[in-house]
């Protein structure tokens, strides 16, 4: 028996989903970047909208222009070149892109002679967006720097940090902005494995990122409790009303307020969500950063995860404060108008109650006026029935016959009666039958 053939390779035997590829790359996608201490670097991160990303490309193309280097192809979302003694390398993210600046070669004074200075002026004045980051990082190869050092390099601020990777590095920062408008961050390779000052690297500057993408809700956060606790105050008030107004335009009235403060709090929420639920996943990532450092305590100095939780962890706990005030509020609000509704509801449903009452009481009085009519017809009917018996009577005697008038008449009342009543109640079927 032939055994069977094995499955081909030929890729035309399956129909492959449209994403397969770009899922499969994902994993490879930002690679660490390869570095030999000693290395200076300059890392910046522009937020930008969607219409100012479509420009990124061609900015750097422009670039790659100028110095000989292949321009990134159309759609993609991160690139790495070499220039000749310098590289950069550039990411783009949902809200954000990053652009890091690589020299090799270790300086006296690092944060003096930055690597962003490789770039010419005027490419740096077209990048679009807002500058939110801006690193200069300074990996060193040599023993750790004693604290005049570290006192002159971070401009006499306290300088906060220590062993990292279970003491095979020393990271430094002071965490603050310094009058050429960037952070500085120093790097002391002390026992690092190959490749790992690079993922250390990028682990340091995505800490920083994150940090500062993640700290944008505050703002918003100290703008939008003035508003919310304003509405507090004001739904506290409509609530009060709802069982003392006394129903009819009031109670409109008092609807119309809690649906325009609905409406409020709603564009609150609208305007605020996003930046809330993006700034948690920034701190989720932060978190994760600090965590993957593996810091070692030092004394006499604050590890980076316990200097950022120190101040990051309250700013992130006053906007998810503030954003469950705005859920919170909203669903007071709606109760508030549900009870409202309820209210009027009632009300008009005890005003229907009391129309149908009246409408029966007019429908009986109806009902017997119309048997007060019928009977009135039939008498007035019967009444000229008679009359036009006695007519005939009269009639018949002046033609000879024996015939006694009043008898006649009288006689014929209850027949007439009967023959009138019967006439009008099959009239009467005939008219209210469907």
């Amino acid at each position: 028996m032939v055994p069977s053939q094995p499955a081909s390779s030929d890729p035309a035997l399956w129909r492959d989903h449209p994403e397969r590829y770009r899922l499969a790359g994902e994993i490879h996608a930002r690679p660490f970047p390869d570095i030999t201490p000693p290395v200076q670097v300059s890392h910046l991160a522009f937020v930008r909208d969607d219409a100012e990303a479509a420009h990124e490309v061609a900015h750097l193309a422009a670039l790659c222009t100028r110095y000989g280097a292949v321009p990134p192809a159309a759609g993609v979302r991160h690139a790495a070149f070499d220039f000749g003694g310098w590289r950069l390398r550039w990411e783009h993210h949902t809200e954000f892109s990053t652009y890091t600046v690589f020299v090799g070669g270790d300086a006296e004074r690092p944060f003096d002679e930055p690597a962003v200075v490789r770039l010419p002026r005027d490419w740096l004045a077209g990048i679009v967006g807002q500058r939110l980051v801006a690193v200069h990082a300074s990996v060193r190869a040599r023993e750790a720097p004693d604290e005049r050092t570290l006192a002159r390099l971070f401009a006499d601020n306290p300088v906060i940090g220590g062993g990292v990777v279970e003491g095979a590095a020393l990271a430094f920062s002071d965490f603050q902005i310094h009058a050429d408008g960037f952070t500085r961050i120093l790097i002391h390779d002390v026992a690092l494995a190959p490749g790992q000052a690079g993922r250390l690297l990028q682990r340091v500057l995505e800490l920083e990122t994150y940090r500062m993408m993640a700290l944008l809700a505050l703002p918003l956060a100290h703008q939008a409790a003035p508003a919310i606790a304003e509405i507090d105050r004001r739904l506290s008030a409509l609530a009060a009303r709802i069982g003392a107004i006394a129903g009819g335009e009031a109670e409109q009235g008092l609807l119309d307020d809690l649906t325009a403060l609905a409406a409020r709090i709603e564009g609150i929420i609208a305007a605020n969500s996003f930046r809330f639920s993006a700034s948690r996943a920034y701190f989720a990532l932060v978190e994760a950063r600090l965590a993957a450092l593996r810091e070692q305590r030092s004394e006499g100095r604050l590890p980076w995860g316990l200097f950022l939780e120190r101040r990051i962890t309250p700013a992130m706990r006053t906007c998810d404060s503030v954003a469950r005030r705005e859920e919170a509020l909203s669903r007071r609000i709606a109760r508030a108008s549900d009870l409202l509704r309820t209210r009027v509801n009632v009300g008009l449903e005890r005003q229907n109650r009391d129309l149908l009452t009246s409408m029966d009481r007019r429908t009986a009085m109806q009902v017997r006026l119309q048997q007060m009519v019928e009977g009135l017809s039939v008498i007035a009917i019967s009444y000229y029935a008679v009359g036009l018996i006695g007519y005939a009577v009269e009639g018949a005697r002046g033609a000879g016959l024996a015939l006694d008038k009043g008898l006649a008449m009288g006689l014929s009342v209850i027949p007439v009666l009967a023959a009138a009543w019967w006439a009008i109640r099959r009239l009467k079927k005939r008219i209210v039958k469907p």
